[in-house]
């Protein structure tokens, strides 16, 4: 397991003073030590029973509650989870085993390192989403059921199993693309939340509204009249063309009852050429800013000013590479925040 997935924590808001007392006496002990017992702690903290009530769906791959949750805060960083069907995003991920298995995750499922799952900061809890490896072309879906990854710069962290599906288990690292899938997403949302056909409100949904009142009826009579002067009666159809209805009990048995879940069968796409990653130290909206930052990193590595349009005002974005692996874009990403722009971030090549 790589040291950045050993630092992975998942601590809820207003709870980082509780381990204080964990910090100072990790200060005493050897760098390895203190980056395994801090995993633990933070992660026995996080893991205090939730209040949300156990919905139908609930399974230990699914956890006990459907969680979106509040925005929080990691080491310095904020994050907002929220719904968003249509996230896409390339960038680095990681992995998480041994120190985890067995354990809880953020909405209460049990954690194994041997079955498809993976942790994200934002994302709604549980849900599917499709990751690629760009380096190799493997992908498969996977089930978001944690928080997480806030170690450097990473999108996603997944077990060790979809680590070694995806083939990076040994190198620990990799380029790829995470983009959900919203069907069935929504799908599992709505399981979770005892059938509710939509996922929207998150944590604080309220009660489903009633459905609506049934139409009032009225009994309908009916008379044959004779065919119209002129006319031929049509001969009945035979036996061969009768058709036999099918009950509404008789299609709900041939339909699976089941949740969508991790898929651990491997579809190829192309892989990226030579995949590159870039350390982006900020965007500005005026050109003179871009300009200072641009000498400013100078000395870093190459530097480039690419103009973006928004929907506003165009902006000025600043690029530091490119990287020709991760373990080199991690280096570079310290040596950007350390020249002064601590919001830097890594990203794929476009």
């Amino acid at each position: 397991m790589t040291k950045e997935s050993a630092m992975r924590i998942g601590l809820r808001p207003g709870r980082l003073t509780r381990i204080s007392g964990v910090l100072a006496l990790c200060a005493l002990t050897s760098a390895c030590a203190e980056v395994q017992f801090l995993s633990h702690a933070a992660k026995e903290v996080a893991n205090e029973p939730a209040n949300a009530p156990v919905r139908s769906g609930a399974t230990a791959e699914n956890g006990d509650h459907y969680k979106v949750g509040k925005p929080y805060r990691i080491n310095g960083n904020w994050y907002y989870p929220h719904v968003d069907y249509k996230y896409v995003e390339e960038g680095i991920a990681s992995w998480y085993g041994p120190n985890f298995h067995g354990k809880t995750t953020a909405n209460g499922a049990i954690f194994d390192m041997n079955k498809v799952s993976a942790a994200h900061r934002t994302l709604p809890l549980p849900s599917i989403v499709r990751v690629t490896n760009l380096e190799n072309g493997r992908s498969l879906k996977v089930k978001v059921n944690d928080r997480g990854p806030y170690a450097k710069d990473r999108i996603i962290d997944v077990s060790r199993r979809t680590a070694q599906l995806l083939g990076f288990e040994t190198k620990g690292t990799a380029l790829v693309r995470v983009e959900i899938v919203e069907e069935e997403s929504r799908q599992l949302a709505a399981y979770m939340q005892g059938g509710q056909e939509v996922a929207d409100a998150g944590d604080n949904a309220g009660p489903a509204p009633s459905p609506p009142a049934a139409a009032p009826t009225v009994s309908v009579s009916g008379s044959e009249l004779p065919p119209p002067p002129g006319s031929a009666v049509a001969p009945p159809p035979s036996d061969s063309f009768k058709v036999t209805p099918v009950s509404a009990e008789s299609v709900a048995a041939t339909r699976p009852n089941v949740l969508p879940d991790s898929d651990t069968g491997i579809t190829r796409q192309v892989p990226m050429v030579s995949p590159t990653v870039f350390v982006q130290a900020g965007a500005f909206s005026q050109f003179i800013n871009a300009q200072r930052a641009q000498l400013l990193l100078s000395d870093v590595g190459d530097v480039h000013v690419e103009q973006v349009l928004t929907s506003t005002v165009p902006l000025f974005r600043i690029r530091v590479g490119p990287a020709k692996s991760v373990e080199a874009a991690d280096s570079l990403l310290k040596r950007v925040i350390a020249a002064g722009y601590p919001d830097a971030k890594i990203v794929s090549a476009k």
